[in-house]
Order: structure tokens, then sequence, then C-alpha cells
């Protein structure tokens, strides 16, 4: 089977309608031992020291995981995706382009979803009977975020890892769902758990390899994912172009404001860190959800794949000494 590689997370219905196999190059990347020497690799090539660390991953990314063709999202993501696009063309890669309308318009969207849909040899009907078919698998990914923030059942980790990767469902929607059934099957057996202070973490997922098991060493649990909770679809529409339009990553920050206010609630936060990488757009966010937002927020800074550097845990661990204690402060 041909395998589809793309730079966010895309309707992935289509990609399966068409009879194809999903590839999110982030994951590709990220889950790489060699996620370090991939970085370094794109430098080699020439890419400016100040290029996003995740858009030098996904070059290489591209390159090494076989793929046949990139849907490349040209609006609702990065704009150095459309450096990255032309360089992929000038070394053979096919290239799609969609795109999110940055106002939610439901018939450019759809609009979007059935050219994506053409391109890859599906159609728009096809699609949403693959939307149909994973909504009993996106229902079982919600279970697994309520054992994370209801009973601590599941650990900030545990839901980090399962919900990034249903943006692509690991190539094979029917081998992740088995190894997710096994999985809550297990998790419903522990004890309920909890740290003292509970977290939410915000942002695009984190470039560093141990950020939540120091979290949790720190005494402190993460019960909120926003931008993988994203990845999972999770909210109930009647069809794919209105499960893509609620979808808050590629649209305007409000949306996500307003969708992080509603989980503060109802999972109980103490305070969030804001995860921002480096020489990224989003980083310019900080100041909106600062000002929205009424509880503690730390925000932190990546730039290459490892672990936690010392200045960032320092300040992790300050911060929810603070929460811990019961105080509040900037930070």
């Amino acid at each position: 089977m041909k395998k589809v590689g793309f730079t966010t997370t895309i309707p992935v219905e289509v990609v399966l309608a068409a009879g194809k196999v999903p590839v999110d190059l982030n994951n590709t990347f990220i889950a790489s031992p060699e996620s370090s020497s991939m970085v370094d690799e794109a430098e080699n090539v020439g890419f400016p020291r100040t290029t996003c660390g995740w858009i030098k991953g996904l070059y290489v990314a591209a390159k090494n995981s076989g793929v046949d063709e990139v849907v490349a999202v040209t609006q609702g993501d990065c704009s150095n995706t459309h450096a990255l696009m032309e360089l992929w063309q000038s070394e053979g890669i096919s290239i799609i382009p969609f795109g999110y309308p940055y106002d939610r318009d439901r018939d450019l969207l759809r609009l979007q979803i059935d050219k994506l849909a053409g391109a890859l040899g599906a159609t728009l009907p096809e699609s949403e009977a693959w939307f149909r078919r994973l909504m009993p698998l996106r229902e079982k990914l919600k279970r697994l975020d309520y054992l994370t923030y209801e009973t601590g059942q599941v650990t900030g980790l545990e839901n980090h890892a399962w919900l990034v990767s249903s943006s692509d469902f690991g190539g094979d929607p029917e081998a992740f769902e088995a190894g997710l059934d096994s999985f809550i099957e297990k998790a419903v057996d522990r004890k309920a758990g909890g740290g003292a202070v509970r977290l939410g973490y915000i942002g695009v997922p984190p470039i560093f390899t141990d950020l939540y098991d120091f979290v949790a060493s720190c005494g402190a649990d993460v019960v909120f994912n926003e931008t993988q909770r994203q990845f999972s679809m999770p909210y109930d529409t009647p069809g794919l172009v209105e499960q893509y339009a609620r979808y808050t990553y590629p649209y305007d920050v409000f949306g996500r404001i307003a969708d992080i206010k509603e989980q503060v609630e109802l999972r109980r936060l103490d305070g969030i860190i804001h995860y921002c990488q480096s020489f990224c757009f989003r980083a310019i966010e900080d100041l909106l959800i600062r000002r929205e937002l009424s509880l503690p927020i730390l925000t932190i800074e990546g730039d290459r794949p490892g672990p936690v550097d010392a200045r960032t845990r320092l300040r992790v661990e300050g911060f929810i000494e603070m929460l811990a204690d019961g105080k509040s402060g900037y930070y």
C-alpha cells in the first residue's frame, strides 16, 4: 500500500478511504531514536539555525520514511511549510496542498476536503464512511482521556502518547484500536492515583523527550494535553466537515482559549505549562493566553530533541512547588 505523509493533522479519513497508509511525519520524526541527528542532517543541508526544529525533522522524516506523497498544510499551520514544500518538490517528492480556512468556513472546508479526496483517489462519501467507521475508536480515546483526569489510572505521558498517535493511528487503525483496547483493560485495573498538583499542558507537543517523567517526579500530574486531545477529535459531530471545523489547532487562538477554559474547570487544574517551540509564531499567542486565563501559567521553550535542559527543569520544579504550597504568581 502507498504511504501518504502529512505535515500536521489532516482529515485522515480521506487517506484511509483512498486505501493508503497515513503517516504523520511529526510522529515519525520525534519517535525516531535518531531525531537529534535528523535535525543535524537538515542543518548540514543548509537549513538555518533559526528554523524550527520540527521543520528540520519533517524534512528528513519525509525522505527517510518511504512516503509516496506528502500532504502539506498550507493554511492553519507553520508558514515554513511553504518553503519545505518547494524543497521537497525539488527533490522529487510529490506534494498535495491542503488548507484550513481561517474563519472555519464550512463550505470552503468541504471544498478542501473534497479536493484532497480527489487528489488521493477517494471521494467525499467514502471519506464520510470512514468517519463513521472511526467513531467507536474515537470514543475509546475519550475513555482513555477520562481515565487520566477523573481517576488518575492513566498517566499524563500515556495520555500524550496515545492521543498524539491518533493523528495517523500508527498507519493502521485496526491494530491501533486493538492495542488501545488492551491498554484500557489493564488501566482500569489500576488503583486510582494522582499527584498533589493537577497540571494542564497546552501548545504543540513537546520536543523534549522526558518532560512528562520530570513533571511526575516533581509530584504533579498532567491531566490535560490540549493539542494531543484535539488530534483525537473529541467532539460529537454529525459528519467529517463539522469534525474538522471544530478541531481548534489550525484556526484562531480564541477557539483554543475557549476550549482550554472549559477543560480548566472540568479537570480542576491548578496550573498550566504552555510549551512554545523556538522560532515559532505561536509564542506570540502566549500574550493572549495569559490575558484570558486566570490560573498560573508557566511558559517554557524547546529547540531540539533531547532531555529537558537544566534551566527549564529548575523553572518547572519551582512552578510545581509554588502550586503545591497554594501560592500564585507570574512565571
